[in-house]
């Protein structure tokens, strides 16, 4: 837990469109812009975008983690109005050479300058996610937005005393989160996270900007999608038009002197918007498909869906989620643009003790995004490795840490060290090892500073894992393949040596034995990973010689 901490503590909800913070009374704009005097965040960014949209900056939280190469980077790029180049390390660089880090860290500011003015005094102290060190705040955690969200929900609820299985759908500007959590009497249990950090509502945007433009490409002969200036005033309207159509089955979209003098003018509705992105909104379902496959929960076992994000207010997008729970009412209580700001905030008083009884009564059990594994240099080393990853080979994983604890010698395959991961509420993982034979045990210590990855890595390295699925699964069947002769050859040559067994073998026997395993060992030894086909025509030879006496011995 954390310790105690100097002046107020504040939940941020650093969204990808839109942010806010616990101590504010409305939503502010994720924009960036700069100017010939001067650095614009927030409202004051949005007001002047038409004007000058090549030097205002959106979306950059979805960046985050990502390479310029990144396809889905590359794609963004088209539809950007500002100039983005390639950086250091294959980093995408931003307006002026900021890296998106650096973008979400000036709203992160900007969030605390509007928290300090309404509380009249400087903050410090932080629940939220990505960017927090380079804006200068104290993170004092690192909270998922769904399970933020699930704190408000059940507070609002005033508690839930019956054990719940809750899911909360998170459908903002850029990303999609699920979480999936068991709620009883204070305690909160993560059973599943999953989400997808390229779809939210500015895909549905440009999808309808795209639309907009073929339009008035049609009626007046002109293509605009090389003006940027025309098509932030355009997208603007779209996203206006968006946010009436949750609420209204048709509206119009205006802009005067949209391009060259002409105004342009159409109507869209309910339907067609949801027709120009019924791929994307069935997107949105494939997460939470995945929440409850991971967390093994049927649908029908889920007590309550709980809607957040601004995009969730979509109908098309609430049908869709009501149709998959079989017509279930969806949960739609809890205001979805302040629910993760809320429950941030319920966060710090958590850690900080500051909060009433009921709040101080809240323990939270979340789950890790990524899986924690060990590795070694070899089978005899004493170094081993701490990984989080889903790919199959340790080197595409995140390498944490590493530490170093005595081996005892043992034959191959025979376990002998024992670990263990402790994560605890602030982030901090503990992994520690025994060496069971002499006992000797080692800790270590990794902290959200150190080498931890940001949410959009995490959600990068699982995309990762799911592209290169079967080059996966050939590595993974090469290394089982060598696993298995290796183990064959060891196994045959500590029986060997074994005097019950020596004793019933003539001297020739066991030098025919020998033979074959020391050259499988030798042949192992002298190679990286090849076919599994050729370590099967490996095993054949000694298991040939080898299984046709063991046969004659146990006869």
């Amino acid at each position: 837990m954390a310790n105690h901490t100097e002046g107020p503590t504040i939940g941020i909800d650093l969204g990808t469109t839109y942010s806010l913070n616990d101590q504010g009374n409305r939503t502010t704009p994720s924009y960036v812009a700069f100017t010939l005097m001067q650095r614009l965040v927030g409202d004051a960014t949005k007001n002047q975008v038409a004007r000058n949209p090549t030097n205002s900056v959106f979306d950059a939280k979805r960046w985050i983690g990502r390479r310029f190469s990144d396809p889905l980077v590359q794609s963004d790029i088209n539809l950007w109005p500002f100039k983005v180049i390639e950086g250091p390390s294959d980093k995408p660089m931003i307006v002026k050479c900021f890296a998106a880090e650096e973008i979400s860290s000036m709203v992160l500011k900007k969030m605390r300058e509007m928290a300090e003015a309404n509380l009249g005094t400087t903050v410090k102290n932080v629940v939220v996610a990505d960017a927090g060190g380079i804006a200068c705040l104290n993170v004092l955690s690192i909270i998922n937005e769904p399970t933020a969200a699930a704190l408000a929900y059940d507070l609002e609820k005033s508690g839930c005393i019956v054990k719940k299985n809750v899911l909360i759908v998170d459908v903002g500007g850029g990303t999609v989160d699920v979480s999936l959590l068991t709620i009883e009497k204070g305690v909160f249990e993560a059973k599943a996270v999953a989400g997808d950090t390229h779809l939210g509502g500015e895909d549905f945007d440009n999808r309808m900007l795209k639309h907009f433009v073929e339009i008035f490409k049609r009626q007046h002969k002109v293509d605009i999608s090389g003006d940027s200036r025309a098509l932030r005033r355009l997208r603007t309207a779209c996203e206006n038009a968006k946010r009436i159509l949750s609420s209204a089955i048709e509206t119009t979209i205006e802009v005067d002197c949209l391009y060259n003098g002409i105004d342009f003018f159409s109507t869209i509705n309910c339907a067609k918007f949801a027709e120009l992105n019924m791929d994307l909104f069935r997107k949105c379902i494939e997460p939470v498909e995945k929440c409850l496959a991971d967390a093994k929960i049927d649908k029908s076992c889920i007590h309550d869906v709980v809607l957040t994000g601004g995009s969730s207010r979509i109908p098309k997008v609430q049908q869709l989620l009501q149709d998959f729970f079989d017509g279930k009412e969806l949960c739609k209580s809890i205001n979805p643009d302040e629910a993760v700001a809320y429950g941030a905030a319920v966060q710090t008083a958590i850690l900080t003790r500051r909060g009433n009884e009921k709040i101080q009564d809240i323990i939270l059990f979340d789950v890790t995004p990524l899986s924690l594994g060990i590795g070694t240099n070899g089978q005899a080393s004493e170094e081993f490795l701490v990984y989080e990853g889903e790919r199959a080979n340790s080197c595409d994983n995140n390498l944490l840490g590493k530490f170093r604890i005595p081996v005892t010698p043992a034959p191959r395959g025979v376990a002998k060290v024992i670990a263990c991961f402790d994560l605890d509420i602030d982030g901090i993982l503990n992994v520690s090892a025994e060496e069971k034979t002499t006992g000797v045990k080692r800790k270590i210590t990794i902290t959200n500073d150190k080498r931890r990855l940001s949410k959009n890595r995490i959600e990068r390295m699982v995309q990762d894992a799911k592209i290169y699925k079967a080059d996966d699964d050939y590595h993974m069947k090469k290394v089982k393949a060598k696993l298995g002769l290796e183990d064959y050859a060891y196994k045959m040559k500590n029986a060997v040596n074994d005097e019950n067994i020596c004793a019933r073998l003539s001297r020739t026997v066991r030098k025919e034995i020998k033979n074959a395993v020391e050259q499988a060992i030798e042949w192992l030894d002298g190679l990286q990973l090849v076919d599994s086909e050729e370590h099967a025509d490996k095993l054949e030879t000694p298991q040939s010689i080898c299984d046709a006496i063991i046969e004659r011995i146990y006869r």
